[in-house]
């Protein structure tokens, strides 16, 4: 399925994955609207590519409102963005251990359902789980959990939203924004252990999570399932 002349819509598109993705969809001739929560992040990032942007907090369903009605429909949607805090249950507050479900799996429901009115027939839908869904790399239930809620979300969706296609991307550890903001002991033994773990030996970047993003765009006769870009970390 060619992306010329489609609306691609991306909710935490102003850096890492959500950018590459938004990047190669406006390089392939799509009109791309880009949706966060820092101005300053979307507007440089829009101008980059050509891209039109709002911000947007996925955890606010008027702020979500508000973002869609601005958009003229929906083609494809991809929503990255979240912003949540992991760790052991006997460690972390109850606020805490419920930030990934707050912001990854409500903030993702939310916006399928705001944009639900305006998502084309023949469109479909990406959402962002991690393979820590399948293969718990630690001590995390909450986040885990909530990884594995959202590729069951995509499923339910794939269902109620036909024949919109609903798919789920679930990458493993990835050499890019996320990581970079973390102290670099911290970084290099994490890529270490993953590189340990995985059948491939190495961890991925957001270009080959992109790629995975946009063929699930373009797979027409795919809905319902999650694809894991992890190198084979799910299933080692």
């Amino acid at each position: 399925m060619s992306l010329a002349d489609r609306v691609v819509v991306i909710i935490g598109g102003g850096s890492g994955i959500g950018f590459e993705v938004a990047r190669r969809a406006a390089d392939a001739g799509a009109r791309v609207f880009l949706g966060g929560r820092t101005a300053a992040t979307l507007e440089a990032a829009a101008e980059k590519i050509g891209a039109q942007w709002h911000v947007v907090d996925n955890t606010d369903q008027d702020s979500l409102a508000e973002f869609f009605g601005a958009v003229p429909r929906v083609d494809h949607l991809f929503t990255p963005g979240a912003s949540y805090t992991t760790g052991p249950m006997r460690e972390l507050s109850d606020e805490d251990a419920a930030s990934p479900f707050v912001t990854k799996f409500w903030g993702q429901y939310h916006a399928v359902k705001h944009a639900a009115p305006k998502l084309s027939r023949d469109g479909s839908v990406v959402l962002m789980s991690g393979a820590a869904s399948v293969r718990p790399p630690g001590p995390a239930p909450a986040y885990i959990a909530c990884n594995a809620a959202i590729e069951g979300l995509g499923r339910g969706l794939a269902v109620e939203l036909a024949p919109v296609r609903v798919n789920v991307v679930a990458p493993g550890t990835i050499d890019g924004n996320l990581w970079s903001q973390r102290p670099s002991d911290v970084r290099e033994a994490s890529f270490a252990q993953y590189r340990s773990d995985t059948v491939l030996h190495r961890v991925g970047n957001e270009s080959e999570v992109a790629e995975a993003v946009l063929y699930l765009f373009g797979a027409t006769f795919t809905t319902g399932s999650t694809l894991y870009p992890d190198g084979g970390y799910s299933f080692r």
